[in-house]
């Protein structure tokens, strides 16, 4: 396990994550993992960042409301299968972690476990939170991406740990 400065691989994760990557959430007794697509990192307040969103139909959403953290996981192999099915089924039917045969570690600085796998896991202190006000989202973006109108809310996560496992 190395250790990694977020700012010299925040353009590598954008391009990994939009192939696929885990968001793994824990609160209490609650677990959960999906495949996110999308993420924005930089500086905010001070602090290095990771903005993640999800949407409103999302089981992981119930979860990260109650949670003070979360951590995304960056698969450094193929793990195509995997991202499609946490993706795409819900883990408030399916036990993906099982399903897929996903196993946790635990997180340095986080409640939240990373995904063991090869690739670059970052550990995530939510620190503020908003979501989506569709009245000021633009329409012709609207009706493509939120047919369904369940708008992402947005977690801003502080990055206290980068690093890559092999």
């Amino acid at each position: 396990m190395k250790d990694v400065d977020y700012m010299h691989v925040a353009e590598d994760s954008i391009t990994k994550i939009n192939e696929g990557a885990f968001l793994t959430v824990k609160s209490g007794h609650s677990l959960n993992t999906m495949t996110i697509g999308w993420a924005t990192f930089g500086i905010v307040w001070r602090k290095p960042i990771i903005m993640v969103a999800i949407r409103s139909s999302r089981h992981t959403l119930g979860i990260i409301e109650s949670a003070k953290d979360f951590t995304v996981t960056v698969p450094a192999g193929n793990m195509r299968k995997e991202t499609d099915y946490c993706g795409t089924e819900s883990g408030r039917n399916v036990d993906k972690f099982k399903m897929c045969n996903l196993k946790t570690t635990d997180g340095r600085h986080v409640a939240s476990p990373i995904i063991k796998t090869r690739g670059r896991h970052y550990e995530c202190k939510i620190i503020y939170k908003s979501a989506m006000n569709p009245a000021y989202f633009d329409k012709n973006y609207d009706s493509s991406i939120y047919p369904k109108k369940d708008y992402h809310t947005l977690y801003f996560g502080e990055i206290l740990a980068c690093y890559e496992t092999d």
